[in-house]
């Protein structure tokens, strides 16, 4: 057996493939998995594109990697699946299904791979090309004649997977909405603080910046002109107010001048 550049290219994304397979399934955070399954598809579309399948390599990468494993990706990254959901059945039966599909999904792969095998009267891909005159009109004449039904049957199952996608990424309010009405009252409350629009981040304060909590006339800080996610990350500058004290005098100095 001769060593070629097809066989190379078959040795080393055949390899990267089954090791890109056997990380889906065995890593334990949902989001290694969808790297790992990206990995899978990019190496089939480079063996496509080897085996004169210019066409299923380009659509494997657009829509399958570029498309529907950015749509995985953004609804786990919203969900915020981790290790221990995966523990959790949320729907009844579904790890005897998902079962019962695997083994139907290695007999069909069986199947197929021993007909391959067996089967000698195969002309070749290029020879199946020239038939319907490239490779995209043949893929369209068997879309659109003996496999109609899969590819409308996959369509709807893509549409809906994003479907599912948006409403994974819904979330019920754990507690209700605060009309304008109850703001404005509790604004007025007793203790409740300054009822007037409050400063932005900086106003009278040495720095300008979003980070600088806001001086009130009283001297005292306003930390709430922050925003909350700069406090949050406790990012907030420390305000000098010997600094302030000074800036005053020297204003004051310039004024009575």
């Amino acid at each position: 057996m001769t060593i070629d550049g097809e066989l190379v290219v078959f040795i080393i994304c055949g390899g990267l493939t089954v090791i890109g397979a056997l990380g889906m399934v065995l890593s334990r955070k949902a989001v290694h998995s969808a790297l790992f399954i990206a990995m899978v598809m990019i190496n089939l579309a480079i063996l496509y594109v080897a085996n004169s399948a210019p066409f299923l390599g380009m659509v494997q990468i657009i829509v399958y990697t570029g498309a529907v494993m950015m749509l995985f990706l953004f609804v786990l990254m919203v969900v915020g699946v981790d290790s221990s959901d995966s523990l959790i059945e949320t729907i009844r039966g579904q790890r005897l299904f998902g079962i019962l599909f695997g083994v139907a999904l290695a007999v069909l792969l069986a199947g197929g791979i021993g007909t391959a095998l067996t089967d000698k009267g195969d002309v070749g891909l290029d020879a199946a090309n020239e038939e319907f005159g490239g490779n995209v009109e043949g893929i369209a004449n068997l879309i659109f004649s003996d496999y109609l039904f899969a590819f409308q049957a996959t369509a709807a199952l893509l549409i809906t997977a994003g479907l599912g996608a948006v409403i994974l990424t819904h979330r019920e309010a754990w507690k209700p909405k605060v009309t304008q009405k109850e703001l404005s009252v509790a604004r007025f409350m007793v203790g409740a603080g300054h009822p007037g629009n409050k400063p932005n981040p900086g106003v009278y304060a040495r720095h300008n910046a979003v980070n600088t909590p806001a001086i009130l006339p009283d001297g005292s800080l306003a930390l709430d002109s922050v925003p909350e996610p700069v406090r949050s990350r406790d990012d907030s500058l420390i305000i000098d107010h010997r600094v302030v004290s000074t800036v005053v005098e020297l204003v004051e100095g310039e004024d009575q001048n």
